[in-house]
């Protein structure tokens, strides 16, 4: 019996071995940036780190500073969370970004501007404004990716620009109310610049043709 217990035992432990490395590789570390005296902290975390809480995110976290002017334009498959208490940052890391899964998380009592931030690919928008309205987060979900397709949908692409088929337009000025989260989505929109002349960033942007686009407003 007791070759028979000890193999019994070392199955046991290389289960407990497989189990943990199965739970390891299935959790995915979530991307936080947040800016604090003019430079830009980009962190990358193992778990949820409290709103706004600077310092527990470069205890908990791994993080390395970026200066503005080096801020390039890249895509988040994963959650992105980002602090922030004004505009300025925010358009340099997220306008025509590709992020699926977004946070928001207001950390200054600051009123904000009535500016519209352009984001591609939004699938979920969640916002925190406690610092300046005590109300809990809000969530949003704007498309899941396979119920609305627009006509003429560019080839599947790894690069932001090509992917770039749902455009979410975040009004920043709901940041200063405490109403819902509210959206609704255009679809089948061509020619960008053309429908909406009043955005005069679209002419900076090449991502932009007379392809088919899904667009939604946020506010």
């Amino acid at each position: 019996m007791a070759p028979l217990a000890g193999h019994s035992l070392l199955l046991i432990s290389l289960l407990g071995i497989l189990a943990v490395d199965c739970f390891t590789r299935g959790q995915e570390n979530s991307t936080l940036i947040f800016t604090k005296e003019n430079t830009i902290r980009n962190c990358s975390c193992s778990a949820d780190i409290r709103d706004c809480d600077y310092s527990l995110a470069n205890l908990q976290c791994s993080c390395k500073t970026i200066l503005p002017f080096a801020v390039e334009r890249t895509s988040y498959n994963g959650r992105l969370t980002i602090w922030f208490t004004d505009t300025s940052a925010l358009s340099l890391l997220l306008n025509f970004t590709l992020v699926q899964d977004l946070k928001l998380s207001l950390c200054s009592t600051n009123t904000l501007p009535a500016e519209y931030l352009a984001i591609c690919g939004l699938k979920r928008l969640r916002i925190n404004t406690e610092a300046k309205h005590p109300s809990s987060e809000q969530s949003l979900i704007i498309h899941n990716g396979g119920d609305r397709e627009p006509r003429d949908k560019p080839p599947p692409s790894h690069t932001g620009c090509q992917t770039c088929v749902y455009v979410s337009f975040l009004d920043m000025a709901l940041f200063n109310r405490e109403s819902s989260l509210k959206s609704f989505s255009i679809d089948n929109v061509a020619g960008m610049a053309n429908n909406f002349p009043y955005f005069s960033y679209f002419k900076t942007f090449p991502i932009l043709g007379n392809k088919s686009y899904v667009v939604t407003f946020i506010y």
